[in-house]
């Protein structure tokens, strides 16, 4: 075992959200990840110009649930039901916890299996890039087959740049920034061993492409920073 900030404790090539790590998570991951507060009050901005009355929407690796609130905050004006999943259930029962809203349901599912209902709005922030590349694919399409025609998908990635001098710089860009936010170098070389085989981006072409082959057309980025890009598709 061996720390990887926040009194997070985790193996080589074995991180995992469950545990200790659920009380501590909202914490560690602002520090880690550049303008992730500010991506998720985009995502929570992005979502009304695709809900309408009684709407359902869906917030998949919804971890505590902060985005899953912000959207059911946003919307209980116009009766949206939002639904919270994630496969780890002791980050559901801390967002269980956390948020009594009337109009959020949580439940503990496997996205890639879990059957959808249709719906108007989805977003996976920071979710997709934790499911194994060999059914990534699925959930992809599984998301444009539960979207009404014009709802929208919000995804947010850590992304591979297209050129190893680029991803290099980026790489080097990153450690500082976390530096400066306060983790030790042995800490960062730590987490980046856990994630071997559990985190494995795709570049934003590779991205693209996913979506493309699910049957979105009309996608764009609506935020970046270094490695780190969230975008839009509509249905």
């Amino acid at each position: 075992m061996t720390d990887v900030g926040q009194n997070i404790d985790a193996k080589n090539a074995q991180w995992s959200f469950s545990g200790d790590v659920a009380k501590t998570f909202s914490e560690h991951v602002k520090l880690s990840v550049p303008l992730y507060s500010e991506g998720q009050e985009l995502t929570a901005n992005v979502s009304e110009f695709f809900i309408s009355k009684n709407s359902v929407i869906y917030d998949l690796g919804c971890s505590l649930g902060t985005l899953t609130s912000m959207l059911a905050d946003r919307h209980i004006s116009k009766s949206a039901r939002v639904i919270g999943i994630d496969n780890e259930k002791d980050m559901i029962n801390e967002a269980q916890k956390i948020n009594k809203r009337k109009n959020i349901k949580f439940f503990a599912d496997d996205i890639v299996s879990m059957e959808f209902e249709k719906s108007n709005f989805i977003s996976c922030y920071y979710t997709i890039q934790f499911i194994h590349p060999s059914v990534r694919q699925i959930v992809f399409e599984k998301i444009y087959d539960s979207l009404n025609w014009g709802g929208g998908f919000v995804l947010f990635e850590k992304v591979r740049s297209n050129d190893a001098r680029f991803q290099d710089y980026i790489t080097q860009l990153y450690n500082e920034f976390k530096l400066k936010q306060g983790f030790t170098p042995d800490n960062i070389i730590s987490k980046s061993l856990s994630l071997k085989s559990v985190l494995e981006p795709f570049s934003t072409q590779g991205n693209i492409d996913m979506l493309k082959r699910a049957g979105f057309k009309d996608i764009i980025t609506i935020q970046k920073y270094l490695s780190f890009e969230g975008f839009l598709a509509i249905k």
